[in-house]
């Protein structure tokens, strides 16, 4: 009977501990959902976020490119279609979302080249 109470009373004092397996579990799945958060969800978000901005500031007369590979020029824009002119004569009517890159409309660019030109004057007066 000595021998059987020996061996529980080993049992109980050999009974690994835990809540300090259960902390470092916690722990451990918290920081790997914090480099989840900053290497994937958050930069995913922002690119979202630019992508709906872009989107958004769809005007008459900008460069789009679909997600087709469609080349063109912003004709009109709809609440959710937007017109795009491929050709002299033909146009194409394609959803907003369809639209995967922007570039701003050529009356923009030549103000902003425009200006370019002014600075660079200033630029050689400096050096002389």
């Amino acid at each position: 009977m000595n021998g059987i109470q020996n061996g529980l009373t080993l049992l109980q004092t050999t009974a690994p501990n835990s809540t300090g397996s259960l902390v470092s579990t916690i722990v451990t799945f918290g920081l790997v959902f914090v480099i989840f958060y900053f290497l994937i969800i958050r930069p995913q978000n922002k690119k979202q976020k630019q992508m709906q901005q872009m989107i958004a500031g769809v005007k008459k007369g900008d460069k789009v490119v679909t997600i087709g590979g469609v080349h063109g020029v912003v004709a009109s824009v709809k609440e959710s279609t937007v017109v795009v002119k491929v050709d002299e004569s033909t146009r194409i009517e394609f959803s907003k979302s369809a639209i995967s890159s922007v570039s701003p409309a050529k009356t923009e660019e030549k103000a902003e080249t425009a200006e370019e030109p002014e600075a660079k004057p200033a630029e050689k007066t400096e050096d002389k």
